[in-house]
């Protein structure tokens, strides 16, 4: 090869090494990357998705909640006790247990049939999966209209277990906490809870008495249709006074007029001395009887009665039905 070649080629050579060391001086690396290829899908169909997951398994017990709301509101004892295992037991507030469900369902009958109309809402405070077959929830039952007795919240523990792939309860207990109320104070008005009808000379009362406030008081609503067909209507609260110690009831009537009266047992009944202002400012007294013949009637008459200073007649006797609810 001529000289003259080789010394070009030898130059070209000395051009690229000192090229490649400055590019190595700055820093800069070449490199190659490799990119794996997709993770496949798994064939087998248990890694796929069909496994129930634990959101789903809490929501089927939540279901099974509400089934039993519809259930027990419908009175229908069977669907009732069929939310349990075959072998599933219930024990109630007074530590009574039931075993499986033909025990649990004679139960639920005999209550329906003793509390026509009672109606419940559950109220989930807690709910954990202990496993994938087994789970535990606390919360409360509302009941309305409330059980006779003193105010209590009626708590609950459930254990459910999953039975070929159906969510039902295995054990549940239940437990009641009395609440603070002044209860105790108004105990014996508890017979005046309820709807009570009255028709005298044309005239037909309607009073309504249920419990509010946590039985602190109770509420009576009432309505009187005239012979003429006008209605005067309103409501009466009845609670105890502790600044006074004794009970006490405020009423407020649809023609404007409202009264205080403090009230006394007397035998088989109730005096309530009243003290009222009518809608023209006028000052009222009466002394209104209450007098309890049975668990389904009882007579009210109102006698001393007043109005800006004048007596007035008493009333006639009055005597009140319970309906049936």
């Amino acid at each position: 090869m001529p000289e003259e070649v080789l010394n070009r080629l030898a130059s070209l050579l000395g051009a690229i090494r000192m090229r490649l060391s400055a590019l190595l001086g700055c820093g800069i690396l070449l490199a190659f990357t490799v990119v794996p290829a997709a993770a496949q899908s798994p064939s087998d169909p248990s890694q796929s998705g069909s496994k129930p997951t634990a959101s789903a398994d809490l929501a089927a017990i939540r279901q099974s909640s509400l089934d039993f709301e519809t259930a027990f509101n419908s009175g229908d004892a069977a669907a009732v006790a069929a939310l349990w295992t075959a072998d599933g037991d219930y024990s109630t507030e007074a530590g009574q247990v039931f075993s499986g469900r033909a025990e649990i369902e004679n139960e639920y009958n005999q209550f329906f049939a003793a509390n026509k109309g009672q109606r419940i809402q559950i109220v989930i405070d807690s709910l954990k999966l202990l496993s994938d077959g087994a789970a535990i929830e606390d919360g409360r039952a509302i009941l309305d209209p409330a059980p006779k007795g003193a105010p209590a919240m009626s708590k609950y523990t459930a254990v459910h277990v999953k039975v070929d792939g159906k969510w039902l309860m295995s054990t549940v207990r239940d437990a009641r906490i009395e609440t603070p109320s002044s209860f105790r104070r108004l105990a014996d008005l508890e017979w005046l809870i309820g709807t009570w009808v009255a028709e005298e000379h044309g005239s037909r009362t309607e009073s309504v008495c249920r419990w509010v406030a946590n039985k602190s008081f109770v509420e009576r609503s009432y309505t009187v249709t005239h012979p003429d067909h006008t209605t005067t209507a309103g409501i009466q609260l009845i609670g105890f006074n502790p600044q006074g110690g004794h009970v006490q009831s405020w009423n407020f009537s649809s023609d404007g007029s409202y009264a205080v009266g403090v009230w006394s047992p007397r035998e088989k009944g109730w005096s309530a001395e009243i003290r009222g202002t009518l809608a023209d400012g006028r000052n009222t007294t009466a002394t209104n009887l209450l007098t309890k013949l049975d668990e389904n009637a009882y007579s009210w008459q109102s006698v001393e009665r007043t109005a800006g200073g004048q007596p007035l007649p008493d009333t006639d006797e009055v005597i009140l039905k319970k309906q049936a609810r």
